[in-house]
Parts: structure tokens; sequence; C-alpha cells
């Protein structure tokens, strides 16, 4: 059940705790109203839009000065939400902040639920669905990448692209009907494969980005294993920019894992530092290997790191197809070389640039930052849908052809709303959080 647009709602839209400066929100009907009985300055119901105000946060019941503020107008329908809308500067004080919004609530607002805000601008028509969820994406951006193809899933570069693919196949429905109704007119059937194919193509390569898309949103797991002494904690080191892991010429310095968070290639990552892998009657030893193992096992992508100014040692199981094999201490004397190892040093700094683009290249495949990219999960099952339905339309009978023209062109309208339901809608902005 979606919430009502009657009601004036308000809340705090900076983050918890305190801050230099603190914003509160009030959206809907009342909201001038609303805010002039807890303001003193310029009365916020003559002030015309795009305006602010200096003035003072006060308790109208006791005329008592919570704090010094600036006030900002946004008339309806040119507002965020589309309504008429009021911020409230203040300090970024817990108490200030919390008085002012028990004070707003008593003069008739009523707490915005997650997301409101946003929620409201799109049933007011102010962003499509998928403009939504990149307000979203954007808010939760951890790296440059993620922050860019937010900001392209904003700007509207994703809505143009599924709304074209959809008129496409909502033109060749319509042909395809009056086919049926009227023989004599219509398309010929190799006009609507040609149609097919085309629109079948762009929702294929959209959807070869959605590995990438998952992780510049939600980030990657990269695990540094080898024998002890392969140099995985000064790898790390290297890759960080600081000293994180022990570093010692003593082999099994590291007996647990140790997870760093950085970003590598615009991909956010966790790097983990593993256990040594050899033999050992050490216990606790022992546990440090068959945990790098598991930890290994459960990566996006390994780094197996071998000396090669050492005699080489035997590779232990991974799964090879995900790992990018490291020749470290490049800046030593070698003992062995072998092609399929990139050679690399943690000391001079020799092929960690390659090391990134290799990551980059292992996590993100084939594409480009110039292309948008399917980020979110829902955006991705509807696109899948929608391959199905063009799979079934290709080579099928007008009127079978027709059934799945449409029901393709219904997922990829559920990505920007014009197809998605109350519960799929209320589904992504609880994901939300109060005062977006």
């Amino acid at each position: 059940m979606l919430p009502s647009l009657h009601d004036t709602i308000a809340a705090v839209a900076t983050p918890p705790g305190p801050g230099g400066v603190g914003v509160l929100r009030v959206s809907g009907p009342q909201a001038l109203e609303t805010a002039a009985r807890v303001w003193r300055g310029r009365d916020p119901r003559t002030s015309p839009g795009g305006r602010f105000w200096h003035g003072w946060v006060v308790d109208p019941e006791t005329g008592e000065a919570v704090d010094e503020a600036l006030l900002l107008v946004f008339r309806g329908p040119r507002s965020y939400t589309g309504e008429d809308v009021v911020e409230i500067q203040t300090h970024g004080s817990p108490a200030v902040l919390g008085r002012l919004l028990r004070l707003l609530l008593a003069a008739g607002a009523r707490p915005a639920a997650p997301g409101e805000f946003t929620l409201r601008a799109y049933l007011h028509g102010r962003m499509d669905l998928a403009q939504a969820e990149s307000v979203l994406a954007l808010v939760e951006a951890e790296s440059e990448t993620a922050r860019r193809q937010a900001l392209r899933g904003l700007t509207r570069e994703l809505s143009q692209k599924i709304d074209a693919l959809a008129e496409r196949l909502l033109d060749l429905l319509a042909h395809i009907q009056a086919l049926l109704d009227y023989p004599e007119e219509g398309v010929e059937p190799h006009e609507a494969e040609r149609v097919i194919a085309s629109v079948l193509a762009e929702v294929e390569a959209l959807l070869a980005t959605a590995d990438a898309g998952r992780r510049v949103r939600e980030g990657a797991r990269l695990a540094l294993v080898g024998a002890p002494n392969a140099g995985k904690s000064s790898l790390l080191n290297a890759l960080l920019g600081f000293e994180r892991a022990l570093v010692h010429d003593r082999p099994g310095t590291t007996r647990d894992y140790l997870e760093a968070a950085l970003e590598i290639e615009g991909v956010p990552l966790v790097a983990v530092d593993t256990a040594g892998l050899r033999a050992t009657d050490d216990p606790v030893e022992a546990a440090g290997v068959e945990r790098a193992l598991a930890v290994a096992r459960e990566a996006d992508l390994i780094l197996y790191l071998a000396d090669r100014s050492q005699p080489r040692p035997d590779p232990p199981s991974l799964p090879w197809e995900r790992t990018i094999r490291l020749a470290t201490k490049a800046d030593l004397p070698a003992v062995w070389h072998d092609p399929d190892f990139l050679e690399v040093s943690a000391h001079s700094g020799q092929g960690l640039d390659a090391l990134r683009a290799r990551i980059r290249s292992q996590l993100l495949g084939r594409a480009s930052e110039s292309e948008v990219w399917i980020t979110s999960e829902r955006h991705r099952e509807a696109l899948a849908e929608a391959r199905d339905h063009l799979l079934e339309a290709r080579g099928a009978p007008e009127d079978l052809m027709g059934m799945s023209l449409e029901a393709a062109a219904r997922a990829l309208g559920r990505i920007t709303g014009r197809e998605a339901g109350e519960e799929t809608i209320a589904r992504i902005f609880q994901n939300f959080c109060v005062g977006k």
C-alpha cells in the first residue's frame, strides 16, 4: 500500500550523528504553513520558489529559540517532489535536528517513510522508476565508476534506451495486429524478424553489462593466496598505499585472514590476505591454511602468488578460471620464469599497474565505461524476461509473435515504471533511507 499524497511529511535528510550542517526537509500541501509555525524570519508562505532566507527556528508554544538557520523554499511542481517543499538548514547537532523534527510534527506534519520524498517525485511524474532507483545508487556509490553509472540512470540515459526499445516493439505489434485484422495490409514477416533481431541484440548487450554493474555497485572479494613468504602481505600493502598487514621475513606470520577495503580501477574491493599455504604440524597454522583455501573458493577473484626468487612451489588446487597468477619479488634475481605469470614487485612497484588493469578486466569484462550498465538486479531480471519473449517471437506465427512482443514490451516497461505494480514500487522505496 503506497502512502497518501495528501499528507505533509517531514524528516531529517542528513546522516545521523553530529556535523557542521543538518538539513530537515518538509514536503506536501501544507509544507509552507507547517514551516511557518516554527520559523521566525521571512514568512515562507509569501516567499517565491528558489529563494533562501536567514532566520531562527523557535518553539511556537514558548517562543524559545532552538537554533539559527537558513530556510529554502521550493514551489511545486518545480521541486524535487513536485509539491511545495521547505528545507531548513541548521547546525548539524542531533539535539537541534531532533527538536526541530518534533516541532514540525507537532505543527501538523507526519514522519516521512523511507524514500517517501523520492516516491512522491516518482508519483508526481518528476522522475521515472529507473531514475528513482538511480537516486539510491548515487547515494550508495562507493567508487567513481559506480557514481558515473548511477548518474547515467538519474539523467535518463538508461530510461531513454529502454523506452526506445519498448516503442519499437509496440510499433511492430501495431503493424502485426493490423496485418491480422486487415490481411491486405501490415508488415512483411522478414521486416518483423529484422526488428526483433535488432532489439534482441540491444537487450543482450545491456544484459552483458550486468555482472560489471553488480560488482561496481556491490563490490567484489579479492583473495591473496600462496606459500608463506610469497609476498602476499607486501602486495596488499602496496595496493593499499599504506602498511595494513604485518610483513616479516619469517614464514607463517599470517595465521588468520586479514581484510582491507580498497578501490582498483573503479571497482570497490575487499582484499583478503590469507595464511601461507604449506603442510604443517602446527594446528593453528593448519587451521589458517584451511581457512585460506575456503576464502579463495568463495572469492570473486584470486591472486595466486609464487616467489620467483625461490624454487617454484607446487600449485594448490584453485579455481584457475578466476585466478590471476603472479610471480612476486620481480626486483630480485629469478630462479624460474613462466609466461602465464605476471611479474610484480611490491618493493619497486614493477607490474602493479598491469595487475590493476588485469583485475579490472577480470572483474568487469569488456564493459565500457562510455556505455550505460545494468546495475540493478530488478532491471537484469526484466531484461532477461524480455529477451526470452523476443526469442519466442522469432519465427513464430503472427498471432503468437504479437503475444510475445507484447510480453517483452511489458517486461521492459517494468524498468521505467510504466508496467510496475504497487507492490514492486513499495518494495523499491523501502530500501531508501528516511529523508530521501
